[in-house]
């Protein structure tokens, strides 16, 4: 099977279930940016040692892929097809991990800057992006109806994505930077 098709040389993607969408539409714009967060999650998760942490960011990108093929499907192909999708249960595995490593840190008393051991610096453009992704299925959904977890699922897992990057400067013995509240120069 060969890579490229030719099909979307003019502008235009298929959607799974059938159709075609240009390739800068909303939904499009929604599963692309899940699918950028995929990988740089995945870029994350090379750079950190820590088997449960990695493990968990693991379980993060399925459901990422659940995510996407959900996105990639329109509500009227769905009954065609078997397409997983995020739920309740899914959005509480986020909560729950965030209370166990959330267990392991000092609370905050002040803003952090984005960055510490390269670890953090990846998981918090991670969550960066996660936050995008979000504001995109946001925007998706005031055009089309998508899944009732979506967008609480990624906003879980930005929230995830943070304390993720605190943990893992704190396993590679580096400090979180406070925000000091002036003016810089």
């Amino acid at each position: 099977m060969k890579i490229y098709t030719k099909t979307g040389d003019d502008g235009t993607t298929g959607l799974f279930g059938g159709g075609r969408v240009a390739k800068d539409s909303s939904r499009i714009e929604a599963y692309g940016t899940v699918d950028e967060l995929n990988s740089v999650i995945g870029v994350a998760r090379a750079t950190i040692s820590d088997t449960a942490l990695t493990n968990l960011l693991e379980r993060i990108q399925q459901n990422l892929f659940v995510l996407g093929a959900d996105l990639a499907t329109p509500l009227d192909a769905r009954s065609n097809y078997a397409i997983p999708r995020i739920d309740e249960k899914d959005v509480r595995e986020l909560e729950i991990a965030i209370d166990e490593n959330e267990a392991h840190l000092t609370p905050l008393k002040r803003f952090i800057l984005p960055g510490g051991s390269q670890a953090a610096a990846n998981l918090h453009l991670a969550r960066t992006v996660c936050r995008r992704a979000e504001r995109l299925i946001v925007a998706l959904s005031r055009e089309q109806e998508i899944g009732s977890s979506d967008i609480v699922f990624l906003n879980r897992l930005s929230d995830l994505l943070f304390v993720l990057a605190r943990r893992a400067n704190q396993l590679s013995g580096v400090d979180d930077v406070e925000w000091d509240g002036k003016k810089p120069i």
